[in-house]
């Protein structure tokens, strides 16, 4: 029978090590996995590489992991934001290595990894220091820049509801990036707020389908 509802949260995050490569949905505090993000906190897991729309949003999940010291390195498109400084204060003191990345080359360049393409063209950078040593091409009167998939160890995602096949909803805006990165990471895990029997969610309302997901938890 599968199953993959598990009761402990901290069982199943033991197995991201030190120096990890982790996306973790969200925009700002909008469907942050925090109590995910901060299980690591609890088992003292470092050196990390975090992949995420913004550097970090409010005093809880991602900024305090910054704030603690276990990132390396941030891949994000807004690495400031107005209620929080400690990804600027620590960019700033050499601290944290950044790959700034434009928003929806973050989204296609996650969703190309999901996809097993090689590489994207996009026109977003074009012409600026982010294309700098990077491929470009001209395509039908246009220039592009060659972008490669971004692809992770581990995701970390916040959706609404789950069954234990691992099939996902999510509530409105809350949805942004879970499901591309869903497909992007080599090992989902994902912790949701309801959890239903097989069944009983309507098959039109599943976003993430169970085969992108590998752990699922109640919190």
């Amino acid at each position: 029978m599968i199953n993959k509802i598990r009761p402990n949260m901290h069982d199943v995050l033991k197995q991201i090590p030190d120096g990890a490569r982790i996306m973790t949905s969200g925009f700002g505090i909008t469907g942050q996995a925090i109590e995910l993000i901060e299980g690591l906190l609890d088992l003292g897991t470092r050196n990390l590489t975090i992949i995420n729309n913004n550097a970090a949003s409010s005093d809880r999940g991602l900024t305090r992991l910054l704030a603690e010291g276990r990132v390396s390195k941030m891949i994000c498109s807004f690495p400031k934001t107005n209620n929080s400084n400690v990804f600027e204060d620590l960019y700033r003191q050499g601290k944290i290595e950044l790959e700034l990345v434009p928003q929806g080359n973050l989204a296609c360049r996650i969703q190309a990894a999901g996809a097993g393409l090689g590489a994207i063209f996009t026109p977003t950078g074009y012409g600026t220091a982010l294309a700098e040593g990077k491929e470009t091409r001209q395509i039908n009167g246009k220039n592009y820049v060659l972008e490669y998939p971004i692809e992770a160890d581990f995701a970390l995602i916040c959706a609404h509801q789950a069954d234990r096949w691992g099939n996902l909803t999510y509530r409105k805006t809350a949805r942004n990036f879970g499901p591309i990165m869903a497909k992007a990471a080599k090992t989902t895990i994902v912790q949701v707020k309801q959890l239903c029997e097989l069944g009983e969610l309507d098959p039109e309302s599943v976003i993430t389908p169970g085969i992108f997901v590998q752990h699922v938890i109640k919190v």
